[in-house]
């Protein structure tokens, strides 16, 4: 489907919201959906989101499961439905009171109230939203510890499974074109360098001493709102909402906390690990989850930042020798610089790795003793 005015507004109509569309703009920070804002004249904007099919191939159970989710958060709360609103993703069905709405082309979108006065972080530039944040990531993970991993579906079958990750690497550097095996060569031989090392949490998850549960599996700092005053509101972008472990939503937050850069910067010289902001996002998130961490848990959760970047990076590099089918890029070899971007995290992320594993012990053991 061509997305016109009319399209939109003809999709806009088919849910249930008693507003009549303003005006509309694109909100473009995702890599993945068609993401609209909704202006109105009513008491409510709202957020238009088209699926992208090739992305979920169950687009259907994506809306299911974050409606599922939206909806057991807010029995975890006590806060009237207004502030609720402002706190948790708010889901409207349609006409036919289904969570979501089917295309002539087979697409699915969904509809959710817009949070009003609240804005998104890119990159982290202070301690406050870094301590924030890890408050709010953190907050999400208690708020869904008591839905049963069996309720979600499993929206991305391995999505943080190295060894599948590392399958579809070989595939694409088996039928990836000579010129970008070449100009990925350096990415190509770190990711057969640390192989080993970055297969040590899928080990632990397979051997049970890691437990699965529900988490948010893509929880970059732009994925949180903030109010006008700097303080964590909501947690958004649920698609990708379904069983995993703490340790990959507490890697996926650092990774984009620390990075002194946006995730594709070019020069790689500004692409630095903040430990000062680590520390601060660490204190956050652990103040949240402490009570249902064990000793293993933390002694993982810088590993975790590490294999999480990593992950991400390979992701990137895959798709960039597959000639980018997956991320959506704005010039030639977006994917290619996105990778070197995380890799060069990783490598960032190494000479740090003693002090975080020095911080993440210390703050959880003056949690533990309080």
């Amino acid at each position: 489907m061509v997305l016109s005015t009319e399209n939109i507004i003809t999709v806009f109509n088919h849910f249930n919201h008693l507003s009549k569309l303003d005006s509309f703009s694109e909100l473009s920070s995702g890599h993945i959906n068609d993401t609209f804002l909704i202006k109105t004249k009513g008491a409510h904007d709202f957020v238009l989101q088209r699926l992208n099919s090739y992305v979920f191939k169950n687009a259907k159970q994506v809306i299911l499961n974050k409606v599922k989710v939206s909806e057991y958060i807010k029995t975890q709360i006590n806060l009237t439905s207004n502030h609720k609103s402002q706190h948790v993703l708010s889901f409207i069905k349609t006409l036919n009171n289904l969570p979501y709405y089917e295309d002539k082309d087979g697409d699915f979108w969904n509809l959710s109230i817009y949070i009003k006065n609240s804005k998104t972080f890119e990159k982290v530039e202070s301690k406050e939203i870094a301590f924030e944040g890890g408050k709010l990531f953190g907050e999400f993970l208690n708020l869904t510890n008591g839905l049963n991993v069996n309720e979600i579906v499993e929206i991305i079958p391995d999505f943080h499974k190295m060894s599948f990750r590392y399958k579809q690497f070989y595939e694409a550097l088996k039928n990836a074109s000579k010129n970008r095996i070449e100009l990925a060569s350096i990415e190509i031989k770190k990711v057969y360098t640390l192989k080993n090392e970055m297969h040590i949490l899928q080990n632990l998850i397979a051997t049970g001493k890691i437990p699965l549960r529900i988490t948010h599996n893509d929880t970059k700092i732009s994925n949180a709102l903030f109010s006008e005053a700097n303080k964590g509101l909501c947690v958004i972008d649920t698609d990708t909402v379904m069983p995993g472990i703490i340790h990959y939503d507490f890697g996926d937050a650092v990774r984009t906390i620390c990075n002194t850069s946006n995730e594709d910067e070019t020069d790689l010289n500004k692409v630095l690990f903040n430990i000062k902001f680590f520390k601060d996002f660490t204190k956050g998130f652990l103040e949240k989850t402490h009570k249902e961490l064990t000793l293993l848990d933390v002694q993982n959760l810088a590993l975790a930042a590490k294999t999480i970047t990593f992950i991400m990076g390979l992701r990137m590099l895959t798709d960039f020798l597959n000639n980018d089918v997956y991320y959506k890029t704005a010039y030639k070899f977006h994917n290619l610089d996105r990778a070197k971007n995380q890799f060069k995290l990783v490598d960032e992320i190494s000479e740090n790795f003693n002090k975080m594993n020095e911080i993440t012990f210390m703050e959880f053991k003056k949690l533990k003793q309080k």
